[in-house]
């Protein structure tokens, strides 16, 4: 791109004027600086490699892992990737969520800005362009893009792997039902597209960074030590409100969606935070970057002004979105109460007993035969059985028609402060006692040996 007039400065303030509004001054189309700065970015040799790696390396990992003896049980729906090629997509989430996602954004997002400082070349961009709205727009889009490409790479590796490997079949939900191939499908891609809604807060983050810190590689950190920040809290006992006002909750939030009925309030307020965050965060980044004086090499960003152009507006949003989500829901608390935990963990065994039925080759029954309930307790008699813990014990009752003995088997479970649970049998040993079954098509997986599951934070009425 070359230029024949100037860029035009504001002699007050020193900061740049958008010049290409002036009569007789050629305006630079948006789409071509876009394709310019687009450019920039792919020719980059890290971000080459991250789109080889990301479009590769998910789905030779899913086709390893599922070939494996030993799976990774303690990541959800890690124990069903021999069963089903969608669970592979699923773990990919998972890891993506805490630390591809945020990797990603910080490499992309965090330098587009900056590495115009560390190259000197703000001012032969603005005399090309003459518009910083154009140039902030074009750098914006072309880092979306990108991220977009990783992120479809991660996705679409993951599940062709994991369907190559395994095959097209139906998956176990979160409350042991189970789900067809297609509806698996449908809810493994809604998944992957709601987790777009934190991706892009930490975009945003990574821009506003890149925008205020200049040449400082602290920009280039800002979204992964935010994400980092937002991990950290989620393990701690948070009440409901805060932990779903935090931009990175829709990361775990898509687990609701393998239940039944889905869990989609809290996947809901989880999105919408993300795009506020993502609306917020890249509204201040195009503020700032119109504010700062191009004239002055010395001058990089907003520098020891951060605080307050960038800190200070985010940590407000968040205190708003706190009060917002608190009176919108009305949820107190951790939200793991222990109506709701019974609720879940019978549901759940109920399903998974009417599996374990069918590879046993044992008349078929219902939910509503089963009859089946829970009683769970956390730590001694004398601890309030709510919150999260490893300490919940649960006894499990069920009827088989005909039979007038009650069956009963007791659960060891991990809640987690996000509402998933894991729930370890602990006898009797011919119900959850052992991890295979013996079937007549030989050994398989006992689905009532360990399962997964989880628990809905935001209140909720039993249904009769």
């Amino acid at each position: 791109m070359t230029a024949t007039t100037p860029t035009r400065t504001n002699a007050g303030t020193g900061t740049m004027l958008d010049t290409s509004r002036e009569p007789g001054v050629h305006r630079v189309p948006l789409t071509r600086v876009y394709r310019f700065e687009l450019v920039k970015v792919v020719s980059q040799w890290r971000t080459r490699l991250l789109l080889l790696v990301c479009w590769i390396v998910p789905g030779l990992f899913v086709a390893a892992v599922s070939q494996q003896s030993t799976l990774p049980t303690d990541t959800l729906f890690g124990r069903w990737m021999h069963a089903t090629g969608w669970a592979g997509p699923l773990v990919m989430l998972g890891f993506a969520g805490i630390w591809a996602l945020p990797l990603l954004t910080s490499v992309v997002a965090g330098d587009v800005f900056a590495s115009e400082d560390r190259l000197g070349t703000w001012r032969h961009l603005l005399v090309a362009v003459r518009s910083p709205r154009r140039i902030f727009a074009a750098k914006a889009l072309a880092s979306l893009t990108v991220i977009l490409l990783l992120v479809a790479g991660l996705a679409v590796s993951g599940t062709v792997g994991g369907l190559v490997t395994v095959g097209h079949r139906p998956l176990v939900g979160l409350d042991g039902r189970l789900l067809t191939a297609g509806d698996a499908a449908g809810r493994v891609a809604l998944a992957w597209l709601c987790a777009l809604a934190p991706t892009l807060a930490l975009a945003a983050i990574g821009l506003l960074g890149s925008v205020v810190l200049g040449r400082s590689p602290m920009g280039l950190l800002l979204p992964a030590l935010v994400a980092l920040a937002t991990q950290l809290a989620q393990m701690l006992p948070l009440p409901v409100a805060a932990r779903l006002a935090l931009p990175g909750y829709a990361f775990t939030a898509w687990n609701g969606l393998f239940t039944g009925p889905a869990q989609t309030g809290p996947l809901v307020i989880g999105v919408l935070v993300g795009l506020v965050w993502a609306v917020t965060a890249t509204a201040l980044a195009y503020l700032l970057l119109l504010r700062r004086d191009f004239t002055s090499l010395a001058d990089d960003g907003p520098g020891r002004r951060a605080v307050t152009v960038g800190v200070l507006p985010l940590a407000g949003l968040l205190a708003v979105t706190v009060l917002a989500v608190q009176t919108a829901t009305g949820a107190t608390g951790s939200g793991i109460e222990q109506d709701k935990v019974q609720r879940s963990v019978a549901a759940a065994f109920a399903h998974l007993y009417r599996l374990q039925t069918e590879q046993l080759n044992r008349p078929d029954v219902t939910e509503a035969q089963l009859k089946t309930s829970a009683t769970c307790d956390k730590g001694s008699t004398r601890a309030d059985p709510e919150g999260p813990g490893n300490d919940w014990r649960c006894v499990v009752s069920w009827h088989l028609p005909g039979v007038e003995a009650v069956g009963t088997a007791v659960y060891q479970l991990d809640v987690t402060a996000d509402g998933r649970f894991v729930a370890d049998g602990d006898g009797p040993k011919e119900v959850n006692g052992y991890f295979l079954v013996r079937t007549p098509a030989g050994d398989a997986p006992n689905p009532l040996w360990q399962f997964d599951g989880t628990v809905e934070l935001l209140p909720t009425t039993p249904k009769g």
